[in-house]
Formats: C-alpha cells, sequence, structure tokens
C-alpha cells in the first residue's frame, strides 16, 4: 500500500517554467542578444541551467563564459523565483487529498536547496511536505537512487511504501533502482525527442488528476 508520495519539482509539482523562462530572456537581452519563444524554453525546463543556457546561447559547458552565464542566470531567477510559478492545475486538490487520507508527501529534485528552499517557501508549500531533498541534499543526485533513499528516510517510510512522479527518464530511473512504483508525467516539460513509454515507468499519467484516480484504486 502506498503511504508517501514522492514528487519531482520543476514540471511535476510546480510550473516553473514561466519564471525560468523570463529569466533566461532577460539574461539573452543584457547580453544584446534575442529573447526565445516561451515554447522553445518550456521543454528545457526540467533540466536546469545547463541546458538553460546551452539553448539560449547554443555554447556547452566548456566555453570560456559558460559558468559566468550560468550563475548570472540563476540569481536572475532567484530575484524572480515565485513571480508566476505555480502549482500545476489539479495538483492542490492531489495534495488536499492526500493529507485528508494521511498520507505522505514530499519533494525530491535535482533544484539545488538555496532555489529550492525559497520556492518552496513562498508558495507556502514548505510546511506541508514530509520531506524535501534537493539537487545538493545527498552526496549524489538523480538518476542515482540515493536521494530516493534519503527520502524514504526522512519521512519514515519503506521504499515498498512510495510512489516517486517526475517528468524526466532521470526521475524514473532513480524512483526504480531505489525500488519505488513511479510514474512519468506527460504534462511535464517533455521534449520532442523523449518517448515517454521507453523510460518503464509503471504509470504514464496526462495531468495531476491521474494520480488521484490512482490512489483511489490503492485504497
Amino acid at each position: 500500500m502506498i503511504r508517501t508520495i514522492l514528487f519531482d519539482l520543476d514540471g511535476t509539482l510546480l510550473d516553473t517554467a514561466p519564471d525560468l523562462a523570463n529569466a533566461l530572456n532577460l539574461l539573452l537581452v543584457e547580453q544584446n542578444q534575442p529573447p526565445l519563444p516561451y515554447e522553445k524554453i518550456r521543454p528545457v525546463v526540467s533540466h536546469g541551467g545547463r541546458a538553460l543556457i546551452e539553448l539560449g546561447f547554443n555554447i556547452n559547458i566548456d566555453h570560456p563564459k559558460f559558468e559566468a552565464l550560468k550563475s548570472r542566470l540563476l540569481d536572475i531567477y532567484k530575484a524572480n523565483i515565485a513571480i508566476d510559478t505555480a502549482l500545476f492545475p489539479g495538483m492542490e486538490r492531489v495534495l488536499e487529498y492526500i493529507e485528508a487520507n494521511n498520507l505522505l508527501w514530499g519533494i525530491v529534485t535535482n533544484k539545488p536547496s538555496w532555489l529550492t528552499d525559497p520556492l518552496l517557501l513562498a508558495l507556502g508549500l514548505s510546511q506541508r511536505s514530509a520531506c524535501v531533498v534537493s539537487g545538493d541534499t545527498t552526496v549524489n543526485r538523480k538518476p542515482h537512487p540515493d536521494p530516493m533513499l534519503y527520502a524514504c528516510k526522512q519521512s519514515n517510510s519503506q521504499v515498498q511504501e512510495c510512489l516517486y512522479i517526475g517528468d524526466a527518464e532521470r526521475d524514473i530511473q532513480a524512483g526504480k533502482q531505489a525500488g519505488m512504483l513511479t510514474m512519468a508525467a506527460s504534462y511535464g516539460y517533455i521534449q520532442e525527442h523523449d518517448n515517454l513509454s521507453d523510460w518503464g515507468a509503471d504509470v504514464i499519467i496526462d495531468q495531476p488528476e491521474d494520480i488521484l484516480h490512482w490512489l483511489n484504486n490503492q485504497q
């Protein structure tokens, strides 16, 4: 029986793409580059600052300006971290259901804690979650299972009692390697070449309400 539902953050629990896209476009304008359409930025958001710099400036990590640009991007983002970010439509109902049925929910993200913590605080989610595991909480990040196992410890849950939901292949890999049930969120930041059916998730969901249907069938 599932007792704890764990979420990836960007693209699964929260729609952070508007604020991250805005930060990238502000940086592009600052660097005398044309801004990019939101539709082009959205699918890349789950892969973090590095992927956004690669997209926006068409350079890789070996470029001498790469780290400075990434640092500036994240500074801009932190200063505007919760302007347009919100729970995905229907996700509040999911969280309320979990809480009302004496289940637990938590977050396992590769986002660093210096961004994760202020974001959750701004949205009033910090006190509601049973655990928050950021990209720098454990030595290894997803797709390594360490963050998942740490989340189990923090929430006093066994791996077989946990369900992990994410919108990237590394999320499913991390959950499966830890021994959890997994859900792939197709409503998240999915890139054109992604084929969710190849990820090996136990369930693929198209909207947050699908989590409710699945949980109802488990009771």
